[in-house]
């Protein structure tokens, strides 16, 4: 075996970097890691970036109807997944300095309380969704809301399903990586020699709240 070998493959659950062999050392690596996941974040941001100007064009055309429709929301449960969202958000942050300070424990706790948030904001849209079935606020062609009938009023529930639907997703996605962050944290995978993957994790999950900020009061508010 050779020393790059050796040094690409420490023993597991110590805490220590796995630095692969293209790599000259643990800092070039993880400097690499970081700027990839803001390059992909920042992709992200345009994706939604993109969601968004379509939603400003559509509300320019019919003002009216997306006034109209968007009063239908339940402004209550929006917020109540906006304060959850943002709880979560911190939550995340403070587990990434406790490992930061050798707190696995705390760390994890932390983690565990993020990923509840995650679970009662799906719940909550989920909630909120059946309402739109039941009402007939639904995307497109299946629009069919008797007390919405504003010309628009089809395009507005189109978007809110795109973007809350998309938003949802992402919310699954960084849930589970959370949850693959903590199944290595539990095993002590993590020191605060290494700990990065908790960085990038609650990166990703930054960006989740931070999307819902914009959502909530371009959906539920204005």
């Amino acid at each position: 075996m050779s020393s790059s070998d050796t040094h690409a493959h420490p023993a597991p659950g110590r805490g220590e970097a796995v630095v692969a062999h293209h790599w000259d050392s643990q800092d070039q690596q993880e400097g690499a890691v970081r700027l990839g996941m803001w390059l992909f974040l920042g992709t992200e941001v345009l994706l939604f970036a993109g969601l968004f100007l379509g939603y400003t064009v559509y509300r320019s055309f019919y003002h009216e109807a997306f006034h109209e429709a968007s009063r239908s929301l339940d402004v209550v449960l929006g917020a109540a997944n906006t304060v959850i969202l943002i709880s979560s958000s911190l939550t995340v942050a403070l587990a990434y300095h406790a490992i930061k300070k050798g707190q696995e424990k705390l760390s994890a706790g932390l983690i565990i309380f993020t990923i509840l948030c995650a679970l009662a904001f799906l719940g909550i849209k989920a909630i909120e969704y059946t309402q739109k079935f039941e009402h007939g606020s639904l995307p497109g062609k299946w629009y069919h809301n008797e007390h919405i009938t504003a010309p628009g009023a089809n395009l507005y529930f189109t978007i809110y399903f795109l973007t809350t639907g998309l938003h949802a997703f992402h919310v699954i996605v960084g849930m589970s990586v959370l949850i693959w962050v903590l199944a290595r944290l539990l095993k002590g995978h993590f020191s605060p020699g290494y700990y990065y993957p908790v960085e990038l994790g609650a990166l990703y999950w930054h960006l989740v709240d931070l999307v819902w900020i914009f959502l909530f009061p371009l959906l539920y508010l204005i």
